[in-house]
């Protein structure tokens, strides 16, 4: 049994004396994650922990303290460098020193830190996304996906009532053609440690309505670039990446990059520039219609004038093929008639009974040869009084003209306009109203 013992006070004096002198525990840099962040005081508490990369477990925690003297200068260093402050979730580079209270034991002092650090760590965790989808094999999937030619019908992902959702929504309704949108706006927390799964939640949700849409859209406002750190995650990224519909990201200002950006349908700087994107998509579909129906009736136009220009050569043509056709059938009547003569000639001497059937016969043929060509001259006939204009017109039927050119199209006429109307008997003058 020892006789000396000494107290707890005196065990924790001579503890902390030799973590203070001990030069490799001064003034060392570290790298940890932050957590449970919490100002008191104007000095800054926290607990600086390290995760196993292979399972996620807490593997060292230690406390930590930044006093107020030290605490403004280095939240000011820190948000200048990175754009955001000291919170809980950034892995950072921080130098300090070990120290021991008798009361609350061992904790680390900070003095200084690094903010490149934090913003290469970020860019660090979105290369490893992107790497992770490319050996997955649906990096490109989305940013693949053919985007819709008429964008009308938007699903949009943002915070109710940001100030990013509000310009984007106006300048979706305020172009100058006044084209016409259908968005719906599916509420997502788009900031801070809850981004990921909201955002993801918002698009399972589109998902589930799938046909109502063209397209998703993810915005956002501007911030500091680790307020951008939600975005950045994994799960998110597969979601986005392999999501059915074409999705549009438009997160931040023009500088901000983040792994959504890398791997959407279409990637826009800022939410009004999401908006500007559909609006001009609306505008090309609507040029491209405008070509199209040029072009469409151009044809037609060319086609009418065309098969007008063949009809006309037909009624030309026509009268002069049925004298041909008489004529032939003439010539072929003459020539029978002669063959019949010299046969009846011949056929005299022989006998009276002989000649008088074939008189009978022939008379029978001759009628039947008549009547034919007759009966068509008069179907020619009859065709050629149809297609008269004016019996056209004695059916009923009228012209319609306008400044002298017939009109076959309604759609050329506007109000205001005069036409004269021809009919069988006489023409009337009128207004388009």
């Amino acid at each position: 049994m020892n006789a000396n013992p000494i107290t707890l006070f005196a065990y924790q004096q001579i503890l902390g004396d030799t973590i203070r002198m001990n030069p490799s525990l001064q003034d060392v840099w570290i790298t940890a994650e932050l957590s449970d962040v919490r100002s008191a005081g104007g000095h800054c508490y926290m607990e600086l922990i390290e995760k196993d990369e292979a399972n996620g477990q807490v593997r060292a925690k230690m406390r930590a303290m930044i006093w107020s003297n030290t605490y403004r200068l280095l939240q000011a260093k820190f948000l200048d460098g990175t754009g955001s402050v000291i919170r809980s979730g950034l892995k950072v580079m921080v130098c300090g020193s070990a120290t021991h209270h008798n009361v609350f034991g061992l904790s680390f002092s900070i003095s200084d830190i690094d903010p490149t650090y934090t913003l290469g760590d970020l860019e660090r965790q979105r290369r490893e996304i992107l790497e992770s989808l490319r050996k997955e094999g649906v990096l490109e999937q989305n940013r693949s996906l053919p985007f819709p030619l008429l964008p009308q019908r938007i699903a949009v992902v943002s915070a109710e009532g940001a100030a990013g959702f509000g310009d984007f929504m106006d300048h979706l309704h305020n172009s100058p053609e006044g084209f016409k949108f259908y968005p719906l706006l599916v509420p997502a927390v788009m900031q801070g440690e809850r981004t990921a799964a909201s955002v993801t939640a918002a698009l399972d949700f589109i998902e589930s309505t799938i046909d109502f849409w063209d397209c998703a859209v993810i915005i956002r406002g501007g911030g500091s670039t680790t307020d951008m750190h939600g975005f950045d995650n994994l799960e998110l990224a597969r979601r986005v990446a392999t999501f059915p519909l074409p999705v549009i990201v438009g997160i931040g200002h023009e500088r901000d990059r983040n792994v959504l950006d890398e791997i959407a349908c279409r990637r826009c700087k800022t939410p009004t520039a999401v908006a500007d994107f559909l609006v001009e998509c609306c505008r090309n579909a609507w040029r491209e219609t405008e070509d199209a129906v040029r072009e469409i009736a151009g044809y037609v136009s060319d086609r009418m004038q065309g098969e007008k220009l063949r009809l006309s050569n037909i009624e030309n043509l026509l009268p002069a093929k049925v004298n041909t056709a008489v004529m032939k059938q003439e010539n072929a009547l003459g020539e029978i008639r002669r063959r019949v003569e010299r046969a009846v000639e011949r056929k005299l001497s022989t006998s009276t009974a002989t000649v008088e059937m074939i008189r009978m016969r022939l008379t029978e043929i001759l009628k039947g040869i008549v009547e034919r060509p007759r009966m068509k001259l008069e179907r020619l006939e009859d065709m050629l009084r149809l297609l008269s204009p004016e019996n056209t017109l004695r059916r009923g039927y009228s012209i319609t003209r306008k400044n002298g050119k017939a009109v076959y199209d309604s759609s050329l006429l506007k109000s205001g306009d005069r036409v004269v109307t021809q009919f069988y008997k006489g023409e009337r003058e009128s207004v388009i109203e």
